[in-house]
Formats: C-alpha cells, structure tokens, sequence
C-alpha cells in the first residue's frame, strides 16, 4: 500500500474556526453586508438605514431595516399580499407587482415620519429614471438598497421594487444601468421599455400571444385575471388605479379575517401537577381493582 500524507493534521483542526450560521446556511452575504451597515465613528450611534427587498414564490418582502447589537429593527414593512387591499388580485409577484411594493414601503415610511406631503416623489411613473431632490426643510430620507443573495441582472424583478421606492420618494443610491429597458450596446434607458414593465406591459404582450397561440392554456394561466374581467387591454389602467390607491393611504391594513374559535393542537396538552397525580390515582386505583378481581376468580 503506497503511503498517503494527511493533509489536514490535528493541529489544522485545533485552529479551525466555525463560521456564522447564516453563512452556514447559504443565507447571508457577510462581506456585503458589513459594508452596508458600517457606520461613519464620528455619526455616533446614527442608525444606517437599509431598502431590503426579498422574494418568495407567492410574496414579496420589502423592509427598512437598520442594524444594532442586539439585531436588526425594522422601521417600515410592506408586502406584496398587501395589494389586494389596493384593487391588485393577481401577479403579485412580477416587476408591475415588485413597483407597487416598492412605492407602498416608500410612502408608508414617509408617512411614519410625517414627510409625505414634503416628498410626494415622482406622481406619474414614466419609466425615465428619477431622484428625489432635497427641500429647505428636512433632507431626503436616505437608503441603501440591500438586495441579499439575488444575481442582480439587468432587469431583475429587485430592481422594480427600487423604482417604486423612488417614485416614491426615498433617496436610495443607484444607476439606471439595471432597470428593465437598459440596452448595453447605446448605454442608455428606454423609458418606453421600463414603463412598459411598471405597468405590466410585458404580461399584456404574452396575454396576446397566448390567447392566439394556446387559448386553452390562456383560460387556465390567467384564470384569476379572467375572473376579475381583467384583459391584456386594460391592464395598465389596473395598475394606475392601485398606484392612485397607495399614495391615497400607504398605511397598514389591519387584517379582516376572523380568528379562529378553537386552535388547533397537533401536541397533547401539557398537564398541570393536579392533574397529573390524579391521573396515576386513578391508574393505581385501576390497576388494584384489576388484581383483585384477578385474585377472586382463583378462589
């Protein structure tokens, strides 16, 4: 047998350090996320604020979040199972759906801080790239857009989330080279492209194409859109309606569902020590009964 040498010896595994959890995991970008929370020594305990945007398969999360030693607060939320409450039913989780997220986190948190009516942002989305310009009063509230582990490509459904935080009138650093209409060969935005996208223009487009091409598929696909009365026509007008609806009252919906009358247990209730001694009691009792009645069938 030929002779193999250890590679990794005792002493590489005495030195060995474990990383965090969430690096573990695969959910946290460490070396980006220390430059986005790396404060300035001479702002002091100056909270450095954070546009987190984040995607499921049926939501959308978008936060402001700012961190401190004991973890990250959350100053605003917004989600995209909020839209139905501003007449959107459906696709709540494409770029159209992504902008109006965006544009309600915007104008909840402006809100929250009575700077609303200082910063209305950019009213009618044209899809030209926009940001906001500071009054004489109070600045611009300012964010940095934390986009976690998504591939930011040109495009990219995130980046429709940070449009509507603009329109919506926060100050958040960017360029305009990773929205939807960004052509790399002249290097500038179509803004015909991107506002086709913020209003669900692109959705529209593959409406038609179904419809042509598979109509049975078309019924199933966009069923809910169907049900609504919804059609690749007025689609755009769906979206201006609900984006009048945000800036009309960005504030949090207090849910109507009911709550439940029982809730379900999938564990045994757990017993108190009352409880619990009467129960052996009773399984004493049981048991002697069982023996003496054990012991007169003998006799």
């Amino acid at each position: 047998m030929a002779f193999v040498k250890s590679q990794k010896s005792k002493a590489y595994f005495k030195r060995f350090q474990v990383k965090y959890k969430r690096r573990r995991e695969g959910k946290t970008d460490y070396r980006a996320r220390i430059r986005l929370i790396n404060q300035d020594k001479n702002k002091y305990n100056t909270p450095k604020y954070r546009f987190v945007v984040r995607f499921t398969n049926k939501d959308i999360v978008a936060q402001i979040v700012s961190a401190s030693i004991a973890g990250d607060l959350v100053l605003a939320s917004a989600y995209a199972h909020e839209l139905p409450h501003y007449g959107l039913h459906f696709g709540l989780t494409n770029y159209a759906a992504a902008y109006c997220t965006g544009l309600l986190l915007a104008r909840r948190v402006l809100k929250t801080l009575e700077m609303d009516a200082e910063y209305e942002g950019n009213v009618e989305a044209t899809g030209e790239d926009y940001s906001v310009e500071p009054t004489e009063s109070r600045r611009p509230f300012r964010a940095l857009l934390d986009v976690g582990l998504i591939r930011t490509t040109t495009g990219n459904r995130v980046f429709g989330a940070l449009k509507g935080a603009l329109d919506g009138g926060l100050d958040i650093p960017h360029s305009e080279k990773r929205f939807a209409g960004f052509s790399k060969d002249s290097k500038q935005l179509d803004a015909e492209v991107h506002h086709k996208y913020i209003y669900g223009g692109h959705v529209a487009a593959y409406m038609r194409t179904l419809m042509e091409d598979e109509p049975e598929k078309y019924q199933t696909h966009f069923s809910e859109y169907l049900k609504k009365g919804i059609e690749a026509d007025n689609i755009e007008e769906v979206y201006k309606k609900v984006h009048a609806a945000i800036r009309a009252d960005p504030t949090m919906k207090k849910s109507s569902k009911p709550q439940p009358l029982e809730h379900k247990r999938w564990n045994l209730k757990k017993l108190t020590y009352e409880e619990r001694k009467n129960k052996l009691i009773e399984r004493l009792n049981a048991f002697n009964s069982a023996a003496h009645a054990e012991d007169d069938d003998d006799e």
